[in-house]
């Protein structure tokens, strides 16, 4: 039984080049993912503990600890403002998807 020259295998170095680059854009792809899921993961953090923080001020004014209703409304209007982002982004995403979705190949 007879084995090919490496030089002369069944790829030529054109195919080996375009799998190379190929492998290289594959990698760039995924760390633009994960970046996007970070930076997506941190936003929905972010308002989870606004809205945890604003729970946690309302819950402090109905006991009689917090004696300043300005810091109050404040912490649930962050929450509220964050939340109504993240609701916007979301639906952004949600049409960027669908027109995706409903393009011809």
């Amino acid at each position: 039984m007879k084995i090919g020259d490496i030089t002369g295998g069944a790829f030529p170095p054109s195919t080996l080049n375009q799998i190379s680059s190929d492998m290289s854009a594959q990698s760039s792809t995924d760390q633009v993912t994960n970046s996007f899921e970070s930076t997506l993961d941190g936003f929905i953090n972010n308002v989870n503990s606004l809205q945890n923080s604003a729970n946690t001020a309302i819950d402090q004014m109905a006991t009689g600890q917090a004696a300043d209703v300005h810091e109050v409304m404040i912490a649930m209007e962050k929450a509220k403002i964050s939340f109504d982002l993240l609701m916007q982004v979301r639906n952004k995403m949600l049409d960027a998807y669908k027109q995706i979705m409903q393009m011809q190949v």
